[in-house]
């Protein structure tokens, strides 16, 4: 397993952002254990679903005046790219690099993504959320 098992630490008390947080940990796992086929059609997939998922959450940071949006949606572009230019090498046949990226680079960036600027947003959503129920 690439990324440990979705546990407490990576709950954001966001059901959006923890629903999606969910599913990317599964797509990466599944990518760790895949056969090449499946790892070719699994990293499109990784890259849809990321591209979605960081869509979803720059929205709610331009909705919320999140203060730190610039840095967060630099960080999600960052990421994106990155997925992109391998993608195009996954897809031509070519999984070593990929493979590479998803065992050592994604699950770290991960866990420092999540439990940073995830969960800052996350505590700016649910001020925001608190402050709107008072």
């Amino acid at each position: 397993m690439l990324i440990e098992a979705f546990e407490d630490r990576y709950l954001l008390g966001v059901a959006q952002m923890d629903d999606t947080h969910r599913e990317f940990v599964e797509l990466v796992n599944q990518l760790g254990d895949a056969t090449k086929p499946d790892f070719i059609h699994l990293f499109a997939e990784l890259l849809a679903h990321t591209k979605s998922h960081f869509e979803s959450e720059n929205a709610l940071m331009q909705e919320s005046a999140f203060p730190a949006i610039g840095e967060h949606r630099d960080e999600h572009q960052r990421v994106l790219g990155e997925l992109r230019r391998i993608n195009d090498r996954v897809q031509s046949g070519s999984t070593f690099i990929g493979r590479a990226y998803v065992t050592e680079q994604l699950p770290v960036w991960f866990q420092l993504h999540a439990l940073t600027m995830d969960s800052a947003l996350a505590a700016h959503l649910n001020k925001l959320e608190t402050q709107l129920v008072e």
